[in-house]
């Protein structure tokens, strides 16, 4: 593959700068959700090929994320300190683009089938975390991340960072993130014993595996100190998205090797907070908020994990407020009721049943599953999204006052509302509630196994 047509030809000029080599071949590989992942080979100079793995974000990216310098410096102190991490070769000097070890391994922890070697890896990665956290923050030489303060001055330090980050141009704020920000402000909890690093993110997908070990953890643009249970959050987050055997076991192993005892509550604390966290990951209007042009990430994915995060969100400050909220009916339009043009639909997805196997790149294959699944949702939202809209326009009239004209005008009069003092927490998380669970309904074909999937419990 020649690698100056598919990377920017200043990524190849720079690493052949850095390893003074030729740069043979580059193959971007699928995932990587905020930052591209490409796998290098290097030509040596007896003619052998060098593996290298390059990060890599050709767009800007949001605040929360540390820039790749920074999240170098964190892997090379964790190196240091015997974690099992990559070796970092180079960073780019002005744009965003570090290259590292190309460790085997792989990634999906849903990908290996036998459960006794799922047991065994998901054991090896709970002694790595429960490793990492029991090292000393002072002996860490990560300068980036700032002095070493108390768990309560770090979230603090971040709540801050997420409201400026949450803040729009005309100084606004969406209202759940609001009261979200506010309820993690008053209820920070009182825990005073060990700061550790936190992977933030942490567990299956960031890892990396082989043989029924782990042989690299990857990813580390949201480290941060703070308390050993925020990790623990981030760990059953992952748990939603891919699977790590059953987690009250996992944990009560991390409690052995750690010497942190879990705490539910904690850990309920900061399912919220990662959920919110997540929410303000990139910047209103970036263009990651919406595609201009060709798209440069699988926006069928994209749309799903959206949806599972804002759901999970909304379950979390379900869990931590104690409203019971219960989904609402499904709004559903009778089949004969549908258009004449729905069968295309099925039509279209049948078509991509039949190309998906075919395809050898594992990246193209990756991006036609995601157009499936943004077919599925358009699917479902062309049967049956005007009875949920109704039925939304319907809960807006009683909550305003009035009908509004259309749902996005409910929405923002419902948020005047709330800012104005109008309307109560109690009141806007349940009408934000029913709307996300709606959407949820709308989404689960093209969610699959996802549309079931919940905060893991934790004992």
């Amino acid at each position: 593959m020649n690698a100056a047509a598919t990377l920017d030809p200043e990524i190849v000029s720079w690493i052949e700068q850095a390893t003074g080599l030729p740069v043979a071949a580059v193959d971007r590989i699928p995932g990587g959700g905020t930052r591209q992942g490409w796998f290098v080979d290097l030509l040596d100079r007896d003619g052998s090929v060098i593996k290298r793995f390059l990060r890599y974000s050709p767009e800007p990216e949001g605040s929360a994320f540390h820039p790749l310098a920074v999240e170098a410096e964190v892997i090379r102190a964790l190196g240091a300190a015997g974690a099992r991490v990559a070796t970092v070769y180079a960073v780019h000097p002005t744009l965003e683009a570090a290259l590292l070890e190309r460790i085997p391994g792989d990634t999906w922890f849903y990908r290996i089938k036998e459960p006794g070697e799922q047991v065994k890896v998901a054991q090896d990665f709970i002694r790595s975390l429960a490793y990492i956290h029991r090292l000393d923050p002072a002996t860490l030489k990560i300068p980036a991340l700032g002095p070493v303060g108390s768990a309560r001055k770090h979230a603090l330090d971040r709540l801050e960072a997420i409201r400026r980050r949450g803040t729009g141009p005309d100084g606004t704020i969406e209202p759940l993130l609001q009261l979200s920000l506010d309820w993690l402000e008053r209820n920070i909890p009182d825990y005073d014993g060990p700061v550790v690093l936190v992977q933030g993110d942490t567990g299956p997908g960031n890892f990396l595996y082989r043989d029924g070990r782990v042989t690299a953890v990857v990813d580390w643009e949201l480290a941060h100190w703070g308390d050993p249970m925020d990790d623990i959050a981030w760990l059953s987050l992952r748990t939603v998205q891919d699977t790590f055997t059953h987690l009250p076991d996992r944990l009560a192993e991390y409690e052995r090797l750690s010497g942190h005892p879990i705490d539910t509550d904690r850990v309920w604390y900061y399912r919220l907070f990662a959920e919110v966290t997540m929410t303000t990951l990139h910047p209103a209007g970036s263009p990651r908020e919406r595609s201009k042009g060709a798209p440069t990430q699988d926006v069928g994915n994209r749309l799903l994990y959206q949806q599972l995060h804002r759901r999970l969100w909304l379950e979390a400050l379900d869990a931590v407020t104690g409203l019971g909220l219960r989904r609402p009916a499904p709004a559903e339009t009778g089949a004969d009721e549908r258009e004449p043009w729905h069968h295309l639909y099925a039509d279209a997805l049948g078509m991509l049943r039949t190309i998906t196997p075919r395809i050898d790149d594992p990246l193209a294959s990756q991006w036609a599953k995601g157009v499936a699944r943004i077919l599925r949702y358009l699917q479902s939202i062309d049967a049956n999204g005007g009875a949920d809209a109704t039925a939304e326009l319907d809960e807006l009239a009683v909550a305003l006052g009035r009908r509004p004209v259309s749902v996005a005008a409910g929405r923002a009069a419902l948020a005047d509302a709330y800012r104005g003092g109008r309307i109560s927490d109690e009141e806007y998380i349940r009408h934000v509630w029913n709307q996300v669970m709606r959407n949820d309904h709308l989404m689960r074909t093209a969610s699959g196994a996802l549309a079931e999937r919940t905060w893991p419990p934790l004992t």
